[in-house]
């Protein structure tokens, strides 16, 4: 079975002048606003497409490295990811930086590194993002 989410937007106006909302529909959040200020120049309080692309590939990841940790035999107790996603008025969005800390019992360093960069290939937002540079940055707690 397929699984449909769904997300509306409203925009009104111009690019510069204009402003907008974003409503997350499946899960009844919003309306959030949105606007060019916020996301050309990182200013107000209105939310940007990069802002909810990042929420959206922090926790697709969050989940892939569960399963792939779980898989591994290791379970996290917590893992706490976050994502900054890069855009310039001229070029787009131009990279993503996730990072993670984690609470695995019992694995190493280096086998967090390797599962987690196992899990940012695998993860489908990262797979539906591959025209976009992403790094990652690990850390056990």
């Amino acid at each position: 079975m397929t699984a449909i989410s769904k997300a509306q937007a409203v925009w009104r106006g111009t690019l510069p002048e204009g402003s907008g909302t974003v409503s997350l529909d499946s899960s009844g959040a919003g309306p959030l606003p949105v606007s060019w200020e916020a996301r050309a120049e990182g200013t107000g309080t209105a939310t940007t497409p990069e802002e909810l692309i990042g929420a959206a590939h922090a926790a697709c990841f969050s989940m892939a490295l569960a399963n792939a940790l779980s898989s591994h035999g290791t379970p996290p107790e917590e893992l706490s990811t976050g994502a900054d996603v890069s855009f310039s008025p001229a070029d787009g969005i131009t990279g993503i930086h996730l990072y993670v800390v984690g609470s695995v019992p019992d694995l190493s360093e280096a086998d967090f590194q390797t599962i987690a960069q196992r899990a940012k290939k695998d993860c489908p937002v990262s797979r539906a993002l591959k025209g976009v540079s992403i790094d990652l940055s690990v850390s056990l707690r």
